[in-house]
């Protein structure tokens, strides 16, 4: 049974390794190559993330440039980067694009905060649900008679200890990106 609080930590690292991956995708005052994964481009006809379809890189601190492995499809790359929401345009060198990240506003920064917020928060969400799952499991197998009480009570708090941890790492994370957007 106290595997079952090592399943609900597992399960609550990924939900950090989530939240650091949403985390990646909001912009800073840095060009960062994950801010483009969710873009996708229409290639031959079917929609494939750009990471798939190009190289990206990132030559100066605030310019992306994105190189399509097939040059033939640098419209579409350029048609697919132009019509995300980054609000950067793209300028074609050849084969290659380059985007240039515009200086953030601070009303621009406060709404990334807001957004690193509720990322934050649903990642603290997903972890409360994980512990709600396996406290009601040892709920269970204490009144199935599967386990003693002082058990089931020992469970509960590592239960606790474990979930304090994560959503302290949780809380660690949206500080120092919180700090990485504000920096001007």
């Amino acid at each position: 049974m106290a595997n079952l609080v090592d399943q609900a930590k597992g399960q609550m690292e990924k939900s950090i390794e989530s939240t650091k991956e949403n985390f990646a995708g909001i912009r800073t005052g840095r060009a960062n190559p994950a801010l483009l994964n969710g873009i996708t481009v229409e290639y031959y006809g079917a929609p494939t993330p750009l990471k798939a379809v190009a190289t990206i890189g990132v030559p100066e601190p605030r310019t992306l440039s994105v190189t399509p492995f097939d040059p033939s499809q640098a419209n579409a790359v350029e048609k697919a980067l132009r019509d995300s929401d980054l609000g950067a345009s793209p300028r074609r060198n050849g084969a290659q694009i380059l985007l240039t990240m515009p200086e953030l506003t601070e009303d621009r920064r406060k709404e990334y905060v807001k957004l690193a917020k509720t990322k934050a928060e649903d990642g603290k969400v997903a972890v409360r649900n994980i512990r709600r799952k396996a406290k009601e499991s040892i709920d269970k197998a204490v009144k199935d008679g599967e386990m003693g009480e002082d058990e089931g009570e020992r469970l509960l708090k590592d239960l606790d200890k474990v979930t304090k941890q994560v959503t302290d790492q949780l809380d660690a994370l949206l500080d120092s990106k919180q700090k990485e957007i504000m920096e001007v």
